[in-house]
């Protein structure tokens, strides 16, 4: 296998299983909360910072830097003008591209899918499934509470989609983005794993 596979998904779907299963069949690294520790060493930020960036994605000056239209008088603003949330994001950017380099290997999250947009080898997943099956993983797996837990769920969805929609001016969860989107409430985890390798494998 040759590819980088990244994997976004709803919350509560299993897309971190999936990838995981999917990087185990195919013996290559997986990448998720790997990405905090390894841009918190690299970049010097606390790996907290990292951890809570989704619900911080708000007024920014990355997504008009990063199109060449942001400027402060008649100069440029440059990276030193940037926010801490943008600094992280292009730190974690960095640690993406880095692995990705380092040859295949499966990304969860955090805008990877927009980030390798200009790799040939890049096929890109999309994880989604029912509430009532996210709310009965939620809390058999993480944990959570089931009072609210499908409104929680939502709210971290929008946290999700804010913070994409955000740092790539693209809308998360769009069909048109991915290569291949599974809905594993229908097909189940092992099901969805074989699905996306059958796919992977032959393209």
């Amino acid at each position: 296998m040759d590819k980088i596979l990244t994997i976004s998904r709803q919350y509560g779907s299993g897309g971190r299983e999936i990838g995981q299963k999917l990087a185990a069949a195919w013996g290559i690294p997986f990448y998720d909360n790997e990405l905090i520790s390894r841009a918190a060493k690299e970049s010097g930020f606390a790996e907290i910072a990292f951890e809570t960036a989704e619900s911080r994605a708000n007024n920014s000056l990355l997504y008009s830097i990063a199109r060449g239209t942001a400027t402060f008088g008649n100069q440029d603003i440059g990276y030193s003008n940037l926010s801490l949330d943008d600094r992280i994001y292009l730190a974690q950017a960095d640690v993406i591209r880095q692995c990705a380099a380092e040859g295949p290997c499966v990304i969860v999250g955090r805008c990877a899918d927009y980030i390798l947009r200009k790799l040939d080898n890049v096929v890109n997943i999309f994880v989604y499934a029912d509430l009532p099956f996210r709310a009965e993983r939620a809390v058999r797996i993480d944990g959570m509470s089931p009072d609210r837990i499908e409104e929680n769920i939502l709210k971290i969805d929008k946290r999700r989609a804010n913070y994409h929609n955000f740092h790539t001016g693209e809308k998360w969860g769009k069909i048109e983005n991915y290569s291949l989107c599974v809905n594993s409430a229908k097909v189940g985890i092992d099901k969805a794993v074989e699905v996306i390798k059958t796919y992977v494998d032959g393209i």
